[in-house]
C-alpha cells in the first residue's frame, strides 16, 4: 500500500547479470497456477512525482498504475506472504515501458536470482512463463523504452504457496480472548428529555512524531518502507511499534491514558512538510443506532481507514460520512481546493468502520476485521459495536494550493491508521459514560450541556 521514495538499488555482478540472461523460460504456463500477487504488500525503488505507488501495480485495477522516476536502473517488488513455486508473471504496461529488465526472486528480500531477462522489451502486455521459486518477485527494469520511467498497470504473479508463515506471521492477529456470542443491536434507545444527540467524546492529541517513512501496521520491522507520515499520540511509534511498546512509550495526547499511535499521511506544499500546529480533534463516537452498544477497543486493535489507492468516487462515496476538504467557505471538495483564503487553514474530515469481527485484531488487509454499520446496525459477521473514530485535522496552508500533495498522492488519497494502546480502565469509563450514557463530551469526559451529569476523569484527565 505504500512504498518509499528512497533508492535502495543494489547493483548487480556480472556473474549474476551473465547467469540470468541464461536462465531458460519453460513452454507454457501451469494449468492450476493461482494468482498469488494480487493485495499483497508491495515496495519499489521511488515512484512518480510522490504519486503512483507500488501498490498501485498488485491491486487488479487497470485505471492505476506504479510510475517511477525517470532514471535507470529501477525496481517494484511484491511479497507473496510466503515461498512459492512461480509458473507465471504477466506485466501489463502503460506507455512507459521496459526495454530491458529481469524477473527476480528472492527468499528475503536481499539475494535476488533473476529468472528471466530480455534486452527486447516492447510494451503492452507481456505473458511471461517461468519456473522459480521463492517469496518476493521483483521487475528490475535496466533500460527503460521511453524517456519517462517505469509504469505498470499490473505486475501479476502466479504460481503456488509450498510454505506458509504461522496466521500471525501472515498479517493474522487474534483477539486472546475472542468475543463471541454477540448479536447486533437492532434497539431504538428511549427517548430522552432534552432529546440525546450526540454520544461521543474527544482524544486531543498533537503530533509526535513528524516526516516518518514508518507504517508499523503494513510495514512491520521495515524502517524506511512506506510514504512519509505524520504520527500523533504516541511519542515512540515506529516501524518496530507492538502493543507492548505503546504501552510502555508516552504520548502527546492530552489524556495521559491514551498510548494509542495514530498516524496519516503527510502534507506538502511543494517540498516543505506541513504539520498540524496543536492538538488536533480525534472524535470516538457511536457509529450505530443503539449507542448503549458500544464497546471499549480490545488492547491492540489496529486498522486503516481509507485507502491510498482511492478513486475520487470511492473518497466521496465512502461508507462512513466524509465530509473531505475545507477552508474558509469552501466546503465538501473531495480533492484539494484550488486557492483557499489567505489565513485560513485546510481541514478534513473522515470516519473509521465502528463493527470488530471480535476474532481478529488484524488482518492482511488491515481492514477485513472491521466493517461499517448498515443502516445504523452492525453486520452479522462484525457483530460486536466499537467507538467509531472520527479524524478532524487542521492542516496551516492557504493561498494557492496547486503544489499542495500528500505523500500518498491527491486529496482523495487521505487515510489513516490506528493502533490501539489506551488504559483499558479509562477507555471503558468514557466509553461507558459518554458514548453509552449519551454525552457530548471533551477529553474528561464531561458534558457542558448536562454539566449534572459530572465528569467521567479528574482535572489531570485520569481516572479519579
Amino acid at each position: 500500500m505504500r512504498i518509499t521514495k528512497r533508492r535502495l538499488i543494489a547493483p548487480l555482478s556480472a556473474a549474476a547479470m551473465g547467469a540470468a540472461l541464461l536462465v531458460a523460460v519453460i513452454p507454457s504456463a501451469h494449468a492450476a497456477d493461482t494468482l498469488l500477487s494480487q493485495g499483497r504488500p508491495a515496495l519499489a525503488s521511488s515512484q512518480e512525482n510522490g504519486e503512483s505507488p507500488a501498490a498501485a501495480a498488485f491491486d487488479g485495477r487497470t485505471e492505476t498504475r506504479w510510475g517511477s522516476q525517470w532514471s535507470d536502473p529501477q525496481w517494484v517488488r511484491v511479497d507473496l506472504g510466503g515461498t512459492a513455486t512461480i509458473s507465471r508473471v504477466v506485466l501489463q504496461w502503460e506507455a512507459a515501458y521496459a526495454r530491458a529488465f529481469q524477473i527476480q526472486t528472492s527468499p528475503d528480500g536481499s539475494a535476488w536470482t533473476s529468472i528471466y531477462s530480455t534486452t527486447g522489451g516492447s510494451g503492452g502486455t507481456q505473458t511471461l512463463n517461468l519456473s522459480g521459486t521463492g517469496r518476493y518477485v521483483r521487475m528490475y527494469g535496466t533500460q527503460r523504452g521511453t524517456g519517462y520511467g517505469y509504469s505498470l498497470y499490473e505486475f501479476k504473479v502466479y504460481g503456488s504457496l509450498s510454505s506458509t508463515p504461522p496466521p500471525e506471521g501472515d498479517g493474522y492477529v487474534y483477539a486472546n480472548p475472542p468475543v463471541t456470542g454477540v448479536v447486533p443491536s437492532t434497539a431504538t434507545p428511549p427517548a430522552t428529555n432534552p432529546p440525546t444527540t450526540h454520544h461521543e467524546f474527544q482524544a486531543n492529541c498533537s503530533v509526535s512524531r513528524s516526516n516518518l517513512p514508518d507504517d508499523p501496521i503494513v510495514f512491520p520491522g521495515m524502517p524506511g518502507a512506506s510514504h512519509s507520515h505524520t504520527f500523533m499520540g504516541n511519542t515512540t511509534t515506529n516501524a518496530y511499534t507492538t502493543l507492548a511498546s505503546l504501552q510502555a512509550g508516552g504520548t502527546s495526547c492530552i489524556t495521559p491514558g491514551d498510548k494509542s499511535a495514530y498516524w496519516m499521511p503527510t502534507m506538502f506544499n511543494g517540498d516543505s512538510a506541513v504539520q498540524p500546529v496543536g492538538r488536533q480533534v480525534i472524535y470516538y463516537k457511536s457509529g450505530v443506532l443503539d449507542y448503549r452498544s458500544v464497546r471499549p477497543f480490545p488492547a491492540g486493535l489496529r486498522y486503516i481507514a481509507g485507502s491510498p489507492m482511492a478513486t475520487m468516487d470511492e473518497f466521496r462515496n465512502s461508507p462512513g460520512a466524509v465530509e473531505g476538504w475545507e477552508c474558509g467557505d469552501s466546503t465538501r471538495n473531495y480533492d484539494f481546493p484550488a486557492n483557499c483564503v489567505s489565513g485560513s487553514q485546510l481541514n478534513v474530515r473522515y470516519q473509521a468502520p465502528s463493527c470488530w469481527d471480535g476474532i481478529h485484531l488484524d488482518t492482511p488487509d488491515h481492514k477485513s476485521h472491521m466493517a461499517y454499520p448498515v443502516v445504523g446496525v452492525c453486520p452479522a459477521d462484525h457483530p460486536v459495536a466499537v467507538p467509531m473514530i472520527e479524524f478532524k485535522m487542521a492542516f496551516p496552508v492557504s493561498g494557492n494550493m496547486s503544489n499542495v500533495h500528500l505523500a500518498s498522492g491527491r486529496g482523495y488519497s487521505f487515510h489513516y491508521d490506528f493502533f490501539n494502546a489506551w488504559d483499558a480502565p479509562t477507555l471503558n469509563a468514557l466509553v461507558t459514560h459518554c458514548i453509552d450514557g449519551g454525552l457530548q463530551c471533551d477529553p474528561r469526559g464531561f458534558d457542558q450541556y448536562k454539566p449534572d451529569r459530572g465528569a467521567a476523569l479528574n482535572e489531570n484527565y485520569e481516572l479519579p
